[in-house]
Formats: structure tokens, sequence, C-alpha cells
């Protein structure tokens, strides 16, 4: 029996594929703890709205922090009565607390003091950092002061963006009067950009406006919802409310009247649009997500003996959520809980594939010898739709796996399947990681 474990404080998650012994304890949940609510496919995580449950890394300050000329005379009791009164600017006295730490203070007992939580600690000292950045970048100083009253939280959001971003990603927020979920969509709109090279329509939109980028990612979300529902359109219209640039404008137009849908299915090697979501999973996304599934992997160079084989049952059983499968397996995969990964119930399952050549769409040349995952549904056998996706065996003596179009099957007479295609899933890049460094906490 393979067991595992929920372990939700588990800070990186850095291999799609696990390996385990049978009986080897993994930090997984079962293919879903929870019922909760579908969310769309997003490489992009969006944490909790309580900003008190975000984890935090506290702040380390280097020895060489100056503490501002003025505050040279205090002593500790004093530093500790204007952090508790907040007498001053946000970032006037922000910097008190790392020389606090250098007197031996920790997160918690500065808490205790002056009843400054260490999430807000460690906001007040990054977003002072980001702060002076902006200044010696030569950013407009009127821009800047800006975020003198309550913009600690703002300033936080844009840590991750280089000096040149972090000026534009601040013009940007002052301008259209962004909150700190606004700041923190945008950053990550930035700082994911890059990395979405190759993906459908990244070649409209300029990288070097903050607006662009933040419309790409609408039109990206956009592309994970059916044809014609109200979410699509909600989110192509907010692409189209943000773009800057007429070409990244016109892009959007054209999802949003069907004739960029039209255009790929020309173009490609098939008649239809694929329907089947691709989707690239981040370096820590498991790590990050509240709900995750856990599903039984095959090589597609196995039969199709070993995709029936897969297990079916799953459970978590006890205060720990341990999760106990019906018999052993040797491979598993965890994803974050993805919409269409919702609906897999009982009958999920995995086959690694070596490249996207495996799919029978035109696959772009930027993931064409990457390795892939596709996630099937054996619940749904049945060959039913012309533009649907099946997982099959690759030839009449059970060789290796590969995924057919429904109106391919059809016209070989195959009229049942290993599974449903619901879900591609690409490997994450580990060089455009955006996990936080140690240097950018100083």
């Amino acid at each position: 029996m393979l067991s595992a474990t929920v372990n939700t404080l588990r800070p990186h998650f850095n291999s799609t594929f696990l390996s385990p012994h049978p009986n080897l304890t993994l930090p997984l949940h079962p293919p879903l703890l929870h019922k909760p609510s579908p969310k769309p496919i997003s490489a992009t995580y969006t944490p909790p709205s309580n900003s008190q449950q975000q984890l935090y890394q506290p702040f380390r300050p280097p020895p060489s922090t100056p503490l501002p000329s003025k505050f040279n005379a205090l002593d500790v009791d004093r530093r500790l009565e204007i952090l508790a009164n907040r007498l001053g600017l946000w970032y006037e006295y922000a910097p008190l607390i790392p020389s606090l730490m250098r007197e031996g203070f920790n997160p918690s007992s500065i808490e205790e003091s002056t009843g400054i939580s260490g999430v807000e600690q460690n906001r007040l000292v990054v977003a002072a950092q980001v702060r002076d950045s902006l200044l010696q970048s030569s950013t407009d100083p009127e821009l800047v002061s800006s975020f003198d009253t309550g913009g600690a939280e703002l300033l936080y959001e844009i840590r991750l963006l280089s000096a040149l971003q972090r000026a534009a990603a601040a013009r940007y927020i002052v301008e259209h009067r962004f909150d700190a979920q606004g700041a923190q969509e945008l950053a990550r709109a930035i700082k994911d950009f890059p990395r979405r090279r190759g993906d459908k329509g990244w070649e409209s939109f300029d990288f070097n406006l903050p607006g662009d980028c933040l419309s790409f990612m609408y039109y990206r979300q956009s592309r994970e919802h059916k044809n014609a529902s109200e979410q699509r359109t909600a989110a192509l219209e907010q692409a189209l409310k943000v773009a800057e640039t007429e070409k990244a404008r016109s892009r959007v137009l054209e999802e949003l009247e069907g004739t960029s849908d039209k255009k790929e299915s020309i173009e490609g090697d098939t008649d239809n649009v694929v329907r089947v979501p691709v989707v690239r999973l981040r370096l820590g996304e498991v790590a990050e997500a509240s709900s995750v599934f856990v599903l039984p992997v095959c090589r597609a160079e196995e039969s199709e003996r070993e995709v029936l084989e897969a297990p079916r049952e799953y459970r978590s059983e006890g205060e720990f959520g341990v999760v106990v499968a019906e018999k052993g397996w040797e491979r598993w995969v965890v994803l974050p809980a993805w919409e269409p990964l919702i609906g897999l119930g009982k009958g999920g399952v995995v086959v690694a594939f070596r490249d996207a050549k495996a799919l029978p769409w035109k696959a772009n040349r930027w993931y064409r010898e990457e390795a892939i995952l596709v996630v099937a549904d054996r619940g749904r056998k049945a060959v039913a739709a012309d533009d649907s996706f099946y997982l099959v065996a690759g030839g009449g003596d059970g060789g290796d796996l590969k995924v057919e179009r429904g109106l391919a099957l059809k016209e070989m007479g195959v009229e049942e399947s290993l599974g449903t295609v619901v879900l591609v899933v690409r490997p994450p890049r580990e060089e455009t990681d955006d996990q936080l460094a140690d240097e950018d906490w100083e």
C-alpha cells in the first residue's frame, strides 16, 4: 500500500516526477483532499487574500546595512517606542527593524515589544529597500513620494523585478491606482512574461511595457476557458483594457472575435481547434497550492496493460490526511487542483512522453523536444467527439502509448480508447524560476 502525508509547509517542489518506494511516505495529498470550487489553470499562483497567511522568509539584514544618522543616538528603548507608535513615515522607521536584530532581537521579540508582526516587519524592510533602489536608479522623486503613505505593501510586491522593471511597474501602479493585489498581479505578469516565449500570441505583446505584460497574462488565462464562456470573455475584455500597444490590442480583439482560432486551425495540422489545455508547471507551484492531486504515472513506452493496472482507488485517512492507494505503484506525480482535474474522480492516470511530438497536433518547435505529461480520464473511454483527444495503444500488439484525435480513431473504426485526454503539462524551467534568492532580500 502506498501512503502519503500532507505537508503544505514544504517550501519548494523542484521535481515533476516522483519515484518513491511503495512503502515510502510522500508529502502529497490524495487525488483531492477536499472539494474546492474549480479554479482555472494558471502557471501564475494567486496567494490568499489574507496577507497574514502568506509564507514569508524572515528578513536577515546584512551587516553593512547602515542606520540613518538621525537614529544613531537613540537607545534600544527609544527605537522600540518609535516602531510601536509608528512615529514618522513607514520608510523612515523601517531601518530600525534590522538595527534591532543586530542588537539581538528577532521577529518574535520585536512583535512582542511593538505589535508589528513578523510578516509586516519583513514587508516594511523589503519595501524600504525597493524604495531606495528606485531613488538610486534615478526614478522621478515625485513618483517615489507617491508611496510615502501606505506604500509599503505596493513596493513589497515588486521586489523581485529588476531596477528598470521596478521603475516602470511603480509608475504603472501609481497611474492606475493599484492596490496590493493589483501590484502583485502586475509584478507576476512582468516576471512571468519572458518564460512564456513561444506561447500563442506572445510576440504581439511588448515586454518593456507593464500594461502589455499584464494584458498577455489575461490573454493567456482566457485560453484556459472554453470558447464563448463568460470567464473567457471577461479575461479578454480585461486584457483589452490594459493593453498599451496597438499590436497587443489587435491580438486580443482577434481572440474576442474568434478569428485567431480560425487562423490557427488553417495553419495547423488539424482541421479543428485543439481543445486540450496545455500548461507549463511553475517551480514551487505545487507547494503553494491549497489543494493538489496525486496521480499514478505510466511511461509512454509501456503497453496499455500498464494503464489498465495503474491504481484507481485512493483515500485519505486520519488527522494527517495520509493517502492510501489500493496497491503499490512506483511512479506518482503531484499537480495543483486545476479545473480539468476536478472531475477526474478515480479514473485519472498520467502518461509521461519523451517529447511533444507524440501529440497529434502541430507542436511548435519551442516545446517539441521537451518532455510532457498527458493526463487522461479512464472513466471516459468512448470515442465520442471528433475534436477531442484520446489515449490509445500504438499498435495491434499493445505497443507504445500515443494520443489520437477522435476523428482519426473513428475513421479507423476504433470506438473505445484507454481514456479521454483532459490536460497536457509541460515541465518547469529552472532557468526562469522566480523563487526568491538570498540577494533579493538585501
